[in-house]
């Protein structure tokens, strides 16, 4: 019985080795394989019987050693859309399952979970990696911005076109001279700052606002604009220049009612106020009324009235528009939110995962968040093609997080996971299996002749 125990412990042995044959083989052939997780082999002893007196031959089996939480290789690439993670986490990925009538892709209910992350972009907008998985996100607001962590969905990118906004605010940074500069002609404006807006259709025009020092600390700006088609009070023509828009003035340091203006430094604006010669429609709150140095003309640039608030800052403040001395006027900064039409040029990724559309007109608009998914034993995942991997109950529930926060790892872009295979430990581990496999084989052929001995005797 000892000699059938020894042959079936080396047969158990040769099948063995032949399953760690087989990791060996996967894991060479994959090793370059974008974001593939090595396997080795474990073996385990079954024991027939042992004690203090009696040990007979039992049996090894092999079983997976999976090293899905091992760090390969990050790989730096050329690709904006290739995603790679430093640390612990997976990307959560989809695979489709057919096509609707349009022939838009429709999804699997399955959740699977990957590390690679070669993503490029497909016909349909969706982002995609090389084994044909769909890449899934937190969708964003683009108006409001807000990332819906609720559910996560196949990423797909709109190459539609980027919608022009009217301009409605405008912030003027800037400082006038204390000592103002000559006007250039006689009864012209000392100062001219000039302000780009765009109408509801996306065409810029040019603003002009003609600074002209009345007295110390007193200035009358003028908004111009010959682009202009119903200028003046109530829709009116225009009383004066051509486009004019109105006209207020703005005081700085000054007096409120003939009294000193505690709340403005010297130099800091301390009133607003539309100026009765005013040619145009334009409002202005009363000085000190509100904490914001501002007012608000009206322009049509042929799409109907359109309401555009200069903020100059806030009343007693350093920062915004001032006064202070000099002979130079000075344009520190100018902004406004109105928006040029824009057509879709690429789509880029952010370590925070932000996935941005980009236009021809300079914008971005942020339309969905890659996060990352944890697990308690990663390990435990049960794998599927693809280098994907679905949960199970060893593995524990998916978690899904931001990258950076909690457990999970970091996001890299312009870059791609490599496989974890050493390829001098695997053929370092085909060198033992091999000998251990040969060892094996040859516990067999001479169990075979131990037994043949054995039914010679019986002959004899």
């Amino acid at each position: 019985m000892s000699l059938f125990g020894a042959m079936y412990t080396a047969i158990s042995g040769l099948t063995a080795q032949s399953a760690a044959f087989s990791n060996i083989s996967n894991n060479v052939a994959n090793s370059q394989t974008v974001g593939y997780k090595q396997v080795g082999t474990n073996f385990e002893d079954y024991l027939t019987q042992s004690n203090a007196t009696e040990n007979q031959s039992g049996s090894v089996i092999s079983l997976p050693d999976y090293e899905n939480d091992v760090q390969g290789t990050l790989t730096s690439t050329t690709a904006p859309l290739n995603l790679a993670i430093s640390g612990q986490g997976f990307f959560a990925v989809s695979e489709t399952d057919g096509t609707t009538s349009t022939g838009a892709p429709t999804f699997a209910t399955q959740q699977y979970y990957t590390r690679t992350g070669d993503f490029t972009m497909d016909a349909n907008g969706y982002l995609v990696n090389s084994a044909g998985q769909t890449l899934n996100g937190w969708e964003v607001n683009s108006t409001t911005g807000v990332v819906d962590t609720s559910k996560l969905v196949p990423i797909q990118v709109s190459v539609s076109n980027y919608a022009p906004k009217a301009t409605s605010t405008i912030n003027l940074d800037a400082g006038l001279p204390a000592t103002a500069p000559a006007p250039s002609t006689t009864g012209g404006p000392n100062v001219t700052s000039q302000l780009q807006v765009y109408d509801s259709e996306g065409t810029a025009h040019t603003v002009t606002l003609n600074w002209t020092q009345t007295s110390d600390g007193v200035w009358n700006a003028q908004v111009i604009s010959p682009d202009d088609t119903v200028a003046g009070a109530n829709g009116s023509s225009p009383t004066s220049t051509p486009g004019d828009l109105g006209t207020v003035t703005v005081t700085f340091g000054g007096t409120t009612n003939g009294a000193v203006d505690q709340s403005a430094a010297a130099g800091t604006p301390s009133g607003i106020s539309v100026d009765s010669n005013d040619g145009g429609t334009i409002t202005a709150p009363a000085s000190n009324t509100t904490n914001a140095a501002s007012f608000t003309f009206v322009a049509n640039f042929g799409q109907g009235a359109q309401n555009v608030t200069v903020n100059l800052g806030n009343y007693g403040s350093s920062s915004g528009t001032t006064q202070y001395a000099g002979t130079a006027y000075q344009l520190n900064g100018l902004t406004q939110d109105g928006v040029a039409p824009g057509t879709f040029s690429s789509v880029t990724t952010t370590t925070s995962g932000d996935i941005q559309a980009n236009y021809s007109n300079g914008k971005s608009l942020t339309i969905a968040q890659v996060p990352l998914t944890t697990f308690d034993a990663p390990d435990q995942l049960q794998s599927t093609n693809g280098q994907a991997y679905t949960a199970t109950n060893n593995s524990g529930v998916a978690l899904v997080g931001a990258a950076g926060s909690g457990r999970a790892g970091s996001l890299v872009t312009s870059a791609v996971e490599s496989s974890n295979v050493d390829l001098a430990t695997e053929l370092s581990s085909l060198i033992v299996a091999q000998e251990a496999y040969s060892a094996n084989a040859k516990v067999v052929t001479s169990a075979d002749t131990l037994l043949q001995v054995t039914l010679d005797m019986k002959q004899a």
